[in-house]
């Protein structure tokens, strides 16, 4: 009868290395014989699982199973072997092979199974998983994507001309300089789980907004009338444009504060948008507008540079 070694272990089809050896530890440990005394069915329980997962660890076998289920062993002149398969302690039970003192190791032995002694018959123990090496990258993304969050694509290099497009979810807020760890995208493991890739963000600059902290700073251009008459102008934030209302009698370099439109924190409470602002003359001023400047200059005199020293 064709027998189903996921659902024996309790993962899915998809599940990694770790999931599988943690999947047949906590079942292994539960249904051994010598753990369930008086329980006549817990040795071919044991049996069972031992079989799933001596399938499910080997790369190999899990191919041919996945292609061709449970029987695909006869196609190779498999069967027999210790009633308990190759156990290995440290998949079973870590390092140490031991349980509430026991050492798991003689038991195993009494039964032919693994952990032989040196110079002994035991079968050959087959060699560890092994994980990948992690992999470091850096990549550059827009200024508004450091602010508000995003998504982005990063083209990382398999070998073999073999290259691979990565979606990569970058976090609001993120700083230049932070890491993103992509769980599973660095270098391939041998029967185990693949390396993790490092990503190194950059924050790209803006030509008109920086970034201070949690706070979002803008030099914005006025008109000489907006400066004396005071207005209302348009500004973009990052959750869309506001109407900020501009005072009379208004000079460069006067900042206005525009709360709760800054960067957010991770807790979810945003910096706020400090806008200074910068009056601009028209670059063609007539003769008489320029005059008239003057007039208003000499009828209220100013010592603007008061102060200033070396």
């Amino acid at each position: 009868m064709a027998e189903d070694y996921y659902k024996i272990l309790g993962v899915s089809r998809t599940a990694s290395p770790e999931q599988i050896q943690k999947a047949y530890r906590k079942l292994a440990q539960k249904h051994h014989p010598d753990m369930n005394p008086d329980d006549a069915g817990a040795k071919a329980r044991f049996q069972e699982i031992q079989k799933a997962y001596d399938v499910l660890n080997d790369p190999e076998k899990k191919k041919m199973f996945d292609q061709f289920g449970s029987d695909f062993d006869k196609m190779q002149g498999g069967g027999g072997g210790n009633p308990f398969g190759q156990v290995d302690m440290n998949d079973l039970f870590g390092k140490g092979g031991s349980f509430g003192g026991v050492d798991l190791g003689d038991i195993f032995r009494q039964f032919g199974g693994g952990g032989a002694a040196p110079g002994g018959g035991g079968r050959t123990r087959r060699s560890a998983p092994k994980a990948g090496q992690d992999m470091e990258a850096s990549i550059t993304v827009p200024f508004a994507t450091g602010v508000i969050g995003g998504e982005t694509a990063i083209q990382v290099d398999r070998g073999n001309g073999n290259v691979e497009s990565i979606s990569v979810k970058i976090p609001p807020g993120i700083e230049s300089g932070k890491k993103i760890r992509l769980r599973g995208q660095g270098g391939p493991g041998t029967g185990g789980r693949n390396g993790d890739l490092l990503l190194t963000i950059q924050i790209a600059p803006h030509p008109f907004f920086k970034r201070n902290g949690q706070n979002l700073e803008l030099k914005l251009p006025i008109t000489l009338g907006e400066a004396v008459h005071g207005g209302k102008v348009e500004v973009p934030t990052p959750a869309g444009t506001v109407m900020l209302s501009i005072p009379a009698m208004s000079s460069s370099g006067q900042r206005l504060r525009v709360k709760g439109q800054g960067v957010k924190s991770k807790e979810g409470t945003p910096g706020d948008l400090y806008v200074e602002l910068q009056i601009k003359l028209p670059p063609d001023m007539d003769p008489q507008a320029k005059e008239a400047i003057r007039t208003v200059d000499q009828s209220y005199p100013t010592a603007p540079r008061v102060g200033i020293a070396w």
